[in-house]
């Protein structure tokens, strides 16, 4: 699903009129296309793919611009960059030559702005009264165009991005994540860690910044989302206006810098971590799932049990939950291009950890028998899923952030056949998923426990592999 439980953060140039006429022409060439009831598409000559959602509840717009970059691009030597990509994308540019200059025209356009840095994509978006789009959308061009990087900016930002990293750590919940991480996607660690590494983070320099715009930051590889009280003709003129300019890369940055492949789990991987931080035990187990390159009915299927288990009246939650064994047990997939996990998060009662460590692998051997799920509970997943997707539409900046993530983790014909697809789910389905990804294959384990706890629970002699 696009809502992950992600605990580690869990976020121009001016064209001479006769050019501008060529090219506003040439356009004709790429027809807007009307994909939904109130969604527009259409593509630049120059790759850029624009996206245009009328929403008239209120007179405010969205513009979100994504490019298909992120952790998943990283390698160690640039692990964090992105993000700190992210903080600069706000400051500096050809057109605003400084912090000062860009917020001052931040504030005349009344824009409230922000941005996320996912695996793989990061957006950058601006929300502001429908009046100021065309100006915006100028903003926005010179930001994702024309970025300075320089020294002092990189420096304050440097900080602030460590500081954030900082505060991560500080979670209880970190060290778990984080090794989960470790244990899973192993040299390729850097892949799925967003946050970054504090060295990386401190020691970038402009030169590193420029590289990462001169590999990612291209039209083709990137989109255009516009959500709100727009005119869907005025808007894709003045987006062919300001942006046809930005010209298309010469290369696929995939092709030429390729994401390796992750390799798979062999055996059963257990971790234990004591801690200081909190009092409260938590398990978790994760498996390589399916993803939307090799296996796009699976990442459907994936969003169904996981909805299914994780119902106040399921099996899994009866025998965890309501027996006392656990306060919390969620179940979760990531819908991505490059593998997406499956976790099973558990807090066990601290004074009952290894029964419930027992009732948990009980419960996924159970996983693949016919009677684990009911036809009641089969059809109410698709049905309260689909409604989910609907109301994720309701908000205009939530439905940008929701377009752009698509986009680039699959497609926006997937989520335009979000729902359809989910009502094509069957039992059948649901249990060759479960044995495809999770029963008797290789997991990832780990226990975070209170050190004081781990003295009576003595979690080394039963938190272990058994094959």
């Amino acid at each position: 699903m696009y809502n992950q439980t992600n605990f580690s953060n869990y976020m121009m140039r001016t064209t001479p009129f006769f050019i501008l006429a060529l090219l506003l022409h040439s356009i004709t060439v790429f027809p807007q296309q009307k994909l939904d009831e109130n969604m527009y598409f259409k593509k630049l000559p120059n790759g850029l793919e624009v996206l245009v959602v009328v929403d008239n509840t209120i007179p405010m717009a969205t513009i979100e611009i994504a490019c298909r970059n992120g952790s998943f691009t990283e390698t160690n030597q640039f692990n964090g960059l992105s993000h700190l990509y992210e903080h600069l994308f706000f400051k500096a540019n050809k057109d605003y030559p400084d912090y000062q200059s860009f917020d001052k025209k931040s504030n005349e356009l009344d824009i409230n702005s922000n941005a996320t840095t996912r695996e793989e994509v990061v957006n950058y978006f601006f929300t502001l009264p429908s009046a100021n789009l065309k100006p915006g959308l100028k903003f926005m061009n010179s930001a994702i165009r024309y970025p300075k990087f320089n020294k002092e900016d990189m420096q304050m930002e440097n900080e602030v991005v460590n500081a954030e990293f900082t505060r991560q750590e500080s979670n209880p919940m970190f060290a778990l994540i984080d090794a989960n991480k470790k244990h899973m996607w192993g040299a390729d660690y850097s892949r799925k860690n967003i946050i970054g590494n504090h060295d990386v983070i401190l020691s970038a320099t402009p030169s590193k910044m420029d590289s990462i715009k001169n590999k990612y930051y291209w039209p083709n590889n990137a989109v255009l989302v516009i959500v709100g009280d727009v005119k869907v003709n005025e808007t894709f003129n003045a987006v062919d206006e300001i942006f046809s300019s930005w010209k298309a890369s010469p290369f696929d940055p995939f092709k030429k810098w390729p994401i390796p492949e992750f390799k798979p789990i062999l055996k059963n991987d257990y971790y234990i971590l004591e801690t200081d931080k909190t009092q409260v035990p938590y398990m978790l187990f994760s498996w390589h799932g399916p993803d939307t390159r090799n296996d796009i009915p699976g990442t459907y299927i994936a969003d169904v049990f996981s909805f299914i288990v994780n119902q106040n009246g399921s099996k899994l939650k009866q025998a965890l939950i309501n027996s006392g064994l656990a306060q919390v047990a969620e179940v979760n997939y990531y819908t991505q291009k490059y593998t997406g996990p499956i976790s099973l998060m558990i807090s066990p009662n601290p004074a009952r950890v290894k029964d419930c460590y027992e009732e948990a692998l009980k419960q996924i051997a159970l996983w693949d028998e016919d009677d684990y799920l009911s036809d009641l509970q089969i059809e109410r997943a698709k049905r309260l899923l689909s409604i989910d997707a609907i109301e994720r539409r309701e908000v205009a900046a939530d439905y940008a952030h929701t377009l752009s993530f698509w986009w680039a983790s699959a497609s926006i014909d997937y989520y335009t056949h979000y729902e359809e697809n989910l009502n094509k789910v069957t039992r059948k389905d649901l249990l060759d998923y479960v044995k495809r990804y999770i029963k008797d294959k290789p997991y990832c384990a780990g226990l975070l426990i209170h050190k004081n706890n781990a003295v009576t629970v003595k979690p080394q002699e039963f938190f272990k592999s058994t094959n």
